[in-house]
């Protein structure tokens, strides 16, 4: 199988809740190097990432520590690349300052890959991957299309500050992907009303209601998604299918650990387990048992040793 993670790998300080500082790379080293434990001889994990020419060298030592990863996929023609500081408030809220950014994931990135079973893309930042991009690969490759929400329900303001915001023109995109992933947070910011009071934008930040999910499913498969997942951190995930032209719903039990050392990750790893489970054996339960698998494994430690 040959399996391409697309989006940035930032160059992260991390302050965890416990207070405990962590500088490594991000993004898409935690699903490549989680995968590159999963895969046999013959497979491939293809990183295609824009990094600043400072950080080539290094990620590349990096990548060269693990199996079965293609570099061809690593560009710093433009020399810029995610660098982002990260401070957590509990063991999943965070705060968010990023200071550079990467240039985006454009067509001409993914050309030379267009024989890969899967694309994985995991962007962090609303314009990290071109819509022109998905199009690309629906018109030129047969590969499955996995989209995290993180990216473009996410922007950075002119300060670096990072923020939330609606998914506005996400029915541009869904017809272009066919397994969307996505936390509660992010959905939030995909199903929103014709209008809103200012009262209520004051508070729709801390919105907890679960009750729109069904319903923001629906509408997500009849744009052409094949699958919906949405994690519930602790609980799980739920998984949204098209079975037939009717909504399957499905639940799927989490892996349960005895303490959270570092969350960081954990999405960009469930994406990879998610990619690894389509190409293995084209089951969307068995593909979410493996994300929430390397999303807990991420949860174990703050280097790459969690990935067995």
């Amino acid at each position: 199988m040959k399996i391409a993670i697309v989006g940035p790998i930032p160059r992260d300080t991390i302050t965890t809740s416990k207070g405990l500082v962590i500088q490594k790379y991000g993004g898409i080293t935690n699903p490549v190097i989680a995968l590159s434990k999963l895969v046999s001889a013959k497979d491939e994990i293809i990183p295609i990432v824009n990094l600043r020419k400072t950080d080539r060298q290094p990620i590349e030592e990096l990548f060269s520590n693990y199996d079965h990863v293609n570099l061809q996929g690593i560009n710093d023609e433009l020399d810029q690349g995610a660098v982002v500081n990260l401070r957590f408030v509990d063991e999943n809220k965070r705060i968010e300052t990023q200071t550079a950014c990467m240039n985006p994931i454009l067509p001409e990135h993914v050309a030379p890959f267009v024989d890969a079973d899967v694309f994985v893309f995991v962007p962090i930042t609303d314009y990290e991957i071109s819509l022109s991009t998905l199009q690309f690969l629906r018109n030129n490759s047969n590969a499955t299309i996995i989209f995290d929400a993180h990216g473009p329900t996410n922007c950075m303001s002119i300060d670096g500050k990072r923020h939330l915001k609606f998914w506005i023109d996400r029915d541009e995109w869904l017809p272009y992907i066919d397994i969307l992933k996505m936390n509660l947070e992010e959905s939030r910011c995909c199903w929103f009303k014709k209008e809103y009071s200012e009262q209520e934008l004051q508070t729709i930040e801390h919105r907890e209601d679960e009750d729109f999910l069904d319903e923001f499913g629906q509408h997500v498969l009849q744009q052409g998604v094949n699958h919906l997942l949405i994690t519930l951190d602790s609980r799980g995930c739920v998984v949204y299918s098209n079975d037939y032209g009717s909504v399957k719903k499905q639940f799927v039990e989490p892996i349960t650990v005895n303490q959270v050392i570092d969350t960081t990750g954990c999405g960009d790893s469930f994406a990879g387990g998610l990619g690894f489970g389509i190409a293995k054996s084209n089951n969307i339960i068995e593909a979410a048992n493996y994300a929430n698998a390397l999303g807990a494994l991420r949860t174990q430690g703050k280097d790459f040793d969690v990935f067995k």
